[in-house]
């Protein structure tokens, strides 16, 4: 087995990747502190093909070196856009037709094994702070809330690492 080269993976370019069908998701990072995070949450939004990441509060915003060493360019690929808090950004996802949806531990969280998206919808996907998660004032405001299950001694997964796990649930479970 031989890998692949760069030149042999087909990818889209930024211009193309703009034009083509995305993922019905809209990220939003609620109060994310780690540069490192909000790049990593950008390229895997590129890779996933999500509609836009909403950059809530003290998140920070590209153009930054700490943000590209993660980000590997992928700010210039995804929509983004910055709002003041996350309040704000919740209601603009709310008239333009999304569900609002936390990842985070909560009473009465559906299971990410046991949620099934559907087809039809649009959605929302809230990511909160390393310390903190979803913010008080985000999870007053949602429709549902996903948590995804684990079973060793840690409270929870790094914020990228659910990112991953909940975009690729989302991607496959919209997609079959």
């Amino acid at each position: 087995m031989r890998k692949l080269k760069l030149d042999e993976l087909n990818r889209a370019t930024v211009e193309e990747f703009k034009e083509q069908e995305k993922l019905p998701v809209v990220v939003v990072l609620d109060n994310v502190r780690s540069m490192h995070n909000i790049g990593s949450i950008f390229r895997t939004s590129d890779a996933l093909a999500v509609t836009a990441v909403y950059l809530c509060g003290i998140t920070a915003q590209p153009p930054h070196r700490e943000i590209e060493k993660t980000a590997l360019g992928a700010t210039q690929s995804v929509a983004w856009e910055y709002f003041a808090d996350t309040v704000a950004a919740i209601a603009k996802l709310r008239d333009d037709g999304y569900k609002i949806v936390a990842i985070e531990q909560a009473e009465n969280s559906v299971m990410l094994n046991k949620f099934t998206p559907s087809a039809d919808e649009k959605y929302s996907l809230i990511f909160g702070n390393e310390v903190n998660g979803v913010s008080d004032e985000a999870m007053e405001l949602i429709d549902t809330c996903i948590e995804i299950p684990q079973f060793g001694t840690k409270h929870s997964f790094n914020i990228v690492v659910s990112a991953g796990i909940v975009l690729w649930d989302f991607l496959v479970k919209i997609s079959s």
